[in-house]
């Protein structure tokens, strides 16, 4: 195979995975916009509709890992092919049958497809480029489920009201068609344990537990005051209900902007890619709660926030990656679980917390979370520096130390 025509399947196959990252992202929090429509027409309370989501962020998190696990000996394309099938077939049951219990069972057969959608599609892109740009490949990768929460539930709940709430569900389904077209007929066949981007370049076990602590940390802290940041707009920054949208897609759009220019350092610069927007989300979410009612002070921490969310995942897909003691799917899985734990955890920690502290006060809970996030990386940044120092001292460490250098040092 020319590296032409490696070059071209590789971007193909990047472009089909966005897309599908996108189209599994949008499905999972599409009812969120269309939640009264769907309670209205299926019969059921807001809180049963709701379930949909939480079920599906919950599911992802219990299956992730020992998905991955089960399937790591499956061809990719094969295993690709499948999950899209499987998105656009549930999606199609979802908007034809009218029965609560029917689209909960699809919901959730579709979250599971997610879970090892995101455990796979990252070694089978990064696989398809020079190591060097891994941290590229992973970027393009994020940009593509960033942009469901800009574009996708927005468009999603705007053809909801206008079209009825199945048919959002039929068109992001109908996504996974050219996605599953591109994969099934570009991306090469090999077996599941053979290339580069199978297992951690650099094997780590207490670095790549850091990184898991810090996705939960962060995520866990983010959730527990952004699940109630509409009400922290409205009640507490002194906005207009009208408003809250517009300041919601400020924080997509700064999301958005984030990954795309974090993606392009994260090969230079891997440690600073997660200590920067790990640090910005702390500011963001203390300056929240000490913001008051300055809405100028407020919009600008949104601003920071929605510019550390992605990247700060996208920095942790890319080292658990580095460091995965195992095969990086599995690695990948299980920070993905990490962060839907995350997700459910700070939303019911930010619910039990809201009653006691008021929506304020979980903004405040939220940055001291991800202060002590920061706080582990900056310590386990320290303690490898010291380790770095003993090994140069020691000449036969340090020759050691040269023929399997860590990138990760660099940043």
């Amino acid at each position: 195979m020319t590296t032409e025509s490696t070059n071209w399947r590789g971007v193909a196959v990047v472009g089909a995975l966005m897309l599908g990252a996108f189209a599994f992202n949008t499905t999972e929090n599409l009812p969120i916009g269309i939640l009264k429509l769907m309670a209205d027409d299926l019969g059921q309370s807001l809180s049963a509709v709701g379930l949909l989501v939480s079920g599906y962020g919950l599911t992802v998190a219990l299956v992730s890992v020992p998905i991955a696990m089960v399937t790591r000996s499956v061809p990719r394309r094969l295993v690709l092919c499948a999950l899209l099938a499987t998105l656009f077939l549930a999606s199609v049951v979802a908007a034809l049958v009218s029965s609560y219990w029917v689209l909960l069972a699809g919901r959730l057969v579709t979250a599971v497809a997610q879970a090892l959608f995101w455990a796979v599609m990252g070694p089978v892109a990064v696989g398809l480029f020079p190591p060097r740009v891994r941290g590229r490949v992973i970027g393009a990768l994020s940009v593509g489920g960033s942009l469901a929460l800009v574009l996708g539930v927005p468009g999603g709940t705007w053809l909801g009201q206008h079209a009825g709430w199945p048919v959002p569900f039929l068109v992001v389904g109908a996504l996974a068609i050219p996605s599953f077209i591109v994969i099934a007929t570009v991306l090469p066949t090999s077996r599941p344990e053979v290339g580069h981007a199978v297992r951690g370049v650099a094997p780590d076990t207490r670095r790549f537990a850091v990184v898991l602590t810090v996705t939960g940390l962060t995520v866990t802290g983010v959730f527990a005051g952004y699940t109630y940041i509409s009400t922290f707009l409205v009640d507490e920054a002194g906005f207009s209900a009208s408003s809250v949208s517009t300041l919601l897609l400020v924080l997509g759009i700064t999301g958005i902007v984030g990954v795309a220019v974090y993606g392009r350092l994260l090969d230079r610069f891997p440690r600073a890619t997660l200590t920067l927007p790990v640090t910005t989300q702390a500011v963001a979410l203390l300056g929240l709660y000490a913001a008051g009612e300055s809405q100028a002070l407020a919009v600008i921490m949104i601003a920071f926030l929605g510019a550390s969310l992605g990247p700060i995942f996208m920095a942790t897909q890319s080292q658990v990656m580095h460091f995965a003691p195992g095969r990086t799917e599995t690695a990948i899985a299980a920070n993905s679980a990490a962060y839907n734990l995350g997700v459910a955890a700070g939303a019911l920690a930010g619910g039990l917390l809201l009653p006691l502290i008021s929506v304020r006060g979980t903004f405040l809970v939220g940055g001291l979370m991800t202060a002590a996030a920061l706080l582990l990386l900056l310590e386990e940044q320290f303690l490898s520096l010291g380790r770095k120092e003993r090994c140069t001292d020691d000449p036969e460490q340090a020759q050691g130390r040269h023929e399997t250098k860590d990138p990760l040092s660099q940043g």
